[in-house]
């Protein structure tokens, strides 16, 4: 869907909403690592009570019915994304919001949920990697120090030798075969192989040198990725397999804080992801789909 001047009222409002929302959600994200819930939860409530406005004036349950199709599949998607440890809490909560604004109607063909959706993964890919370039060059000393001990950890060197095992017979069954086409298929199997296996260690040094801090306590807010455990008495209270802290268990830290059991808690800043789905947004707005402008 492209961004026309003269828009009905019923796809004007939801546009204007979710531009100003995603602005305060990139500004947020891009100031404090996280989206408030106030505007995350602001945003499903709107979309589901601007949706049934529309149903009530305009008498037909399309309108509703869609917010609550787009909600669910935003939800599934956001929970499964969240649940791989791709996005975190705010992004996932956002396109939740998104959802229900925009909805995903069948009958009327109303897609742009789906077109916003394939932008903010080409967009986010591409954002996610000049972030990670902006990482290295910000940390570059501690990002070359955390290479180099990645390349020299033993899993890592068991994993080289593999690929460069299979770069090896790729190459040399390459160099036999007389079809062109195969030859240069398993060279470029070859090549993706070596590239994966350097990218994620790369990854991997990124993660430890340049995303990881120490903070006390006071300062975790819901939903800071823990990434290492914390054991008081012998008991665990939160990890890295939480995906996510939990309000009760930040209260508990604080008092165990209090009481001088624990000093600070060793957190994995997460990209801030909300900027990438407003620029996907503006894009979808003027451009529509991407991929149907390469293709």
């Amino acid at each position: 869907m492209v961004f026309e001047a003269a828009l009905p009222l019923t796809v004007a409002i939801p546009y204007l909403i979710g531009f100003i929302v995603l602005l305060a959600g990139s500004y947020t994200d891009f100031k404090t690592r996280e989206v408030p819930d106030w505007v995350n939860f602001g945003l499903i409530g709107i979309g589901f009570g601007i949706n049934l406005l529309f149903t009530i004036i305009y008498w037909k349950i399309n309108f509703i019915l869609a917010s609550i199709v787009g909600f669910g599949i935003f939800f599934a998607l956001a929970w499964l994304m969240f649940y791989l440890g791709q996005w975190g809490g705010g992004d996932s909560k956002m396109l939740m919001g998104l959802g229900a604004l925009f909805g995903i109607d069948f009958l009327a063909k109303n897609f742009f949920l789906v077109h916003f959706l394939t932008n903010a993964m080409i967009v986010g890919a591409l954002y996610g990697i000049l972030w990670s370039i902006f990482l290295i060059f910000k940390n570059k000393r501690n990002f070359i120090k955390s290479f180099k001990s990645s390349m020299k950890n033993k899993k890592v060197m068991i994993t080289k030798k593999i690929m460069l095992a299979l770069f090896i017979i790729l190459i040399l069954v390459s160099a036999i075969s007389s079809d062109n086409f195969i030859r240069l298929m398993l060279l470029y199997l070859a090549i993706v192989i070596v590239l994966t296996s350097y990218l994620w260690i790369a990854i991997k040094a990124v993660e430890s040198s340049c995303m990881l801090k120490y903070v006390k306590p006071q300062q975790l807010t819901e939903g800071d990725w823990i990434a290492k455990e914390v054991k008081i008495d012998g008991k665990y209270i939160t990890g890295p397999k939480d995906l996510g802290i939990e309000k009760s268990k930040i209260k508990k830290l604080v008092e165990f804080y209090k009481k001088g059991k624990v000093k600070k808690i060793l957190i994995k800043e997460g990209i801030p992801f909300v900027p990438s789905f407003f620029i996907a947004y503006i894009i979808t707005l003027m451009y529509g789909n991407l991929v149907f402008l390469l293709i």
